[in-house]
């Protein structure tokens, strides 16, 4: 048997290491492909996310809100109508009676307008 000391040589040399990656130095086009997919695609993940979300609140809230709209409309043209039939004058009195419940709504709302909003702080004018 042959024995192999420090002094000779093997046929295969390893190549100085280089960073490591899943293709070869030969492939930098499609590693630039991938690179710039990856940032369009984080790019457009953080942009048009929330706008789309933002879009989609606000044309859902425009739609609710004509919706509910017509219907409160529709509520009130169905409440006159209902008691001009029931009671027994003219549709003066569904008038009325609308308008003291419409004023007393109002009154409530308008005395609670500014227990929601916290104490205003004075600044001091420059």
């Amino acid at each position: 048997m042959e024995t192999f000391g420090p002094d000779d040589t093997q046929a295969s040399v390893t190549p100085p290491s280089r960073p490591s990656s899943k293709r070869s130095s030969g492939d930098w086009p499609s590693q630039a492909a991938d690179t710039i997919v990856t940032v369009v695609e984080t790019v457009r993940d953080r942009t048009t996310g929330p706008l789309i979300v933002a879009a989609r609140a606000l044309v859902f809230g425009v739609f609710i809100g004509t919706i509910g709209s017509v219907a409160a409309v529709l509520a009130i043209i169905g409440t006159v109508r209902l008691l001009d039939r029931i009671l027994p004058s003219s549709v003066w009195l569904p008038y009325l009676i609308l308008g003291i419940v419409f004023v007393a709504v109002g009154a409530v709302v308008f005395r609670r307008r500014n227990q929601s909003l916290p104490p205003a702080r004075n600044s001091p004018k420059r």
